[in-house]
């Protein structure tokens, strides 16, 4: 005999919300903490991901500055490597690959941006299926994200 229990609110104690996976904050210490200040103090992005080569921000920077100047596939290298690291930094704070990942949170930033950057530059060289992976992926982590970045692009 089964028992339909249909879309319970509650289970126990527990309010069926927290029982999927929960947001992933990056750690107030992260690299993008130090690149940002950087950033916004003026230096070059280059130069903060020779000093920071583990910052998702800087990496995401540099990708802009090459989409911008037509340089498509260094864009796309650029926001890969700012991507891979972010994955590092996520898996680290308790990320386990589902799960939103707040762009509320500003050291979270540089990560969703390096996406958002793979996504585009992906699409500029024809990779239509990895593309949209991407946006998958982004409005999945924080559906505000893409509004967001291309506002801050704006």
């Amino acid at each position: 005999m089964s028992q339909n229990l249909g879309h319970p609110s509650h289970i126990g104690n527990l309010d069926a919300a927290q029982l999927g996976p929960q947001p992933t904050y990056l750690p107030d210490d992260h690299p993008d903490v130090d690149a940002k200040r950087r950033l916004d103090a003026g230096d070059e992005p280059i130069d903060v991901a020779s000093v920071l080569p583990s910052s998702s921000l800087a990496w995401a920077e540099l990708s802009d500055e090459a989409f911008d100047e037509g340089r498509t596939v260094d864009s796309y290298a650029y926001a890969r490597v700012g991507y891979h690291r972010g994955l590092d930094a996520l898996r680290g704070a308790g990320w386990r690959g589902a799960g939103p990942i707040p762009w509320t949170h500003e050291i979270n930033r540089g990560f969703l941006r390096s996406l958002y950057a793979l996504g585009r530059a992906a699409a500029s060289i024809g990779e239509s299926e990895e593309a949209a992976r991407v946006e998958k992926f982004l409005n999945d982590s924080d559906p505000t994200a893409m509004e967001q970045i291309a506002g801050h692009r704006g």
